[in-house]
């Protein structure tokens, strides 16, 4: 990911409606207390992968079509009859459940869950036949949210509350693929705690579903809790919460798209120091959605000791006046990064090795400084317990530009794999959502360069010697690329190619090496 490159103009991106979606909380009795189940999404899914999270899905057709034909069924459920229809349908879909049409539930039949699962059309097919029942059915929406811009696709999701009570009924995974590898049932104070020792990965909204449960639950009930965030939702900013004291708030920067945003991540415990990483606040709207953290900040008795910019790019490095005008904390970043900001102002360069020690009530959280220099000369990493503050190495959505002017292909690979080596337990990167399962992206991204490379070089190989000649037979894969993003990647491999003796140039012609 990268600023927009001078030069470069991409067309204006109309922004896209909220998809309607729900997701369903089922929720049981057991012994003195209530359990809420959830799924462990696959490591293989291309979204939101090796996250624990609740069933649920997209309003579809189908669930349009049964709220059209039968405006009988579900009629008590009101503005949110549609979406029941889709937790329902998902209910059957993903964990084999369903309303028995008397007020409790019971496990679906194979041959009709495979009718369901096959086409999504069959849910309505088995519930007119009356295989499966809306009858009796009861659920309340306890919460919605919108989650931040991180990617061109946005829901906005009801997640509601289904009680299963004393029912003996368990999930179970459907014929064919599924989205989930394994399902548990948790006690609300279990997730919170195992997520806290980083044992498990949790989609942000859903770490702020159970701190506003737990904090409203009352002797273990679960069920009063729910109905009063349904009557009496929470009030007050939802913190994004991308890992144990690792917040972020999403700054709207000149950014290539997908990701218009920049991750701002305030790091430490509330009540304690905090350290404030990219605020690259630009504008008004940036420097209202920084003001407020920091009021927020402020109120939890905590401070902020220091901002720190991973590295130059104008995405990344935020208005010093500006940012002045909200907190006032010296500036820490590598020497290429404190060159690159106007005189003025405490600071102080940070460097590989270095630990960053940052104070709470719990005691002291140690971050490790380590340089990743090949995007961007002086890029740093943050390295702690929770994972990595990783910059622009890499991430889940779009992709991480080497630039030709100041960027280095070979100590990018470097890097990648210098990440690789820490095992850590999630990436917190530059642009789009937490990365959970580091070491399979970093490999995506590592053999996907390496191969670029090795594309390049076989392009000179074949005879071609001019830039926009290369690039055109090494992007062939990808010929929606803009060609002046391909070609300055181009040039990025041809660099790393010459110094490494298998390519020379002359005149702005490349071509094999005569000693290789």
């Amino acid at each position: 990911m990268d600023e927009l490159p001078e030069g470069l103009s991409l067309p204006h991106l109309e922004a896209r409606s909220h998809i309607p979606s729900a997701s369903v909380m089922l929720s049981r009795v057991r012994g003195s207390g209530h359990e809420i189940l959830m799924g462990h999404r696959s490591s293989q899914l291309p979204a939101f992968p090796d996250l624990w999270s609740f069933p649920g899905g997209g309003v579809s057709r189908v669930d349009r079509k049964a709220a059209e034909n039968h405006p009988e069924w579900l009629s008590a459920m009101g503005d949110n009859r549609l979406s029941v229809f889709t937790l329902l349908r998902e209910m059957v879909e993903e964990v084999g459940i369903t309303p028995d049409g008397k007020g409790g539930f019971v496990e679906v039949d194979d041959d009709v869950r495979e009718i369901v699962c096959r086409d999504k059309s069959g849910w309505l097919e088995v519930a007119e036949s009356g295989s499966i029942s809306t009858a009796g059915f009861d659920c309340q929406v306890i919460t919605e949210r919108i989650p931040p811009p991180q990617s061109p696709t946005r829901f906005h999701n009801l997640f509601f509350h289904v009680a299963l009570g004393e029912s003996g009924v368990e999930p179970s995974f459907p014929p064919g693929r599924s989205e989930f590898d394994e399902f548990r049932w948790w006690r609300p104070e279990e997730v919170i705690s195992s997520w806290t020792r980083n044992e498990l990965h949790i989609p942000p909204p859903i770490v702020t579903i159970f701190r506003d449960l737990i904090g409203l639950m009352e002797g273990n009930d679960l069920i009063s809790a729910c109905r009063t965030m349904a009557d009496d939702p929470p009030s007050g900013p939802h913190r994004f919460e991308y890992g144990p004291d690792v917040e972020c708030i999403l700054i709207p920067t000149k950014t290539l798209p997908p990701s218009t945003h920049t991750n701002c991540f305030i790091i430490g415990e509330r009540g304690g120091d905090r350290l404030i990483i990219d605020p690259a606040i630009r504008d008004q709207n940036g420097f209202e959605l920084l003001r407020l953290k920091v009021e927020e900040i402020r109120a939890d008795g905590s401070e902020v000791v220091a901002t720190i910019f991973t590295h130059r790019h104008q995405d990344h490095l935020g208005d010093l006046g500006m940012i002045g005008e909200i907190y006032d904390a010296p500036v820490w970043a590598s020497h290429e990064t404190l060159e690159a900001l106007p005189e003025g102002g405490q600071r102080r360069v940070i460097e590989e090795g270095e630990v960053i020690g940052v104070r709470g009530p719990s005691g002291i959280s140690n971050w490790e400084v380590l340089e990743t220099p090949g995007h961007c000369p002086g890029q740093i990493c943050l390295i702690g317990e929770p994972g990595i503050v990783s910059a622009d190495n890499c991430t889940m959505v779009g992709t991480i530009l080497v630039p030709s002017n100041d960027g280095d292909m070979g100590a990018y690979i470097e890097g990648l794999e210098r990440l690789r080596g820490f095992s850590a337990h999630t990436l917190f990167p530059g642009h789009g959502p937490l990365i959970p399962n580091p070491e399979r992206i970093l490999n995506q991204y590592i053999e996907h360069r390496k191969a670029r490379h090795e594309r390049v070089f076989e392009a000179v190989e074949s005879g071609a010697s001019k830039i926009s000649e290369i690039s055109k037979i090494a992007y062939s894969d990808t010929p929606d690329a803009h060609p002046m993003l391909s070609e300055d990647q181009t040039l990025s491999h041809l660099r790393l190619l010459v110094d490494s003796g298998r390519v020379s140039c002359s005149e702005d012609k490349y071509e094999l090496s005569k000693v290789v």
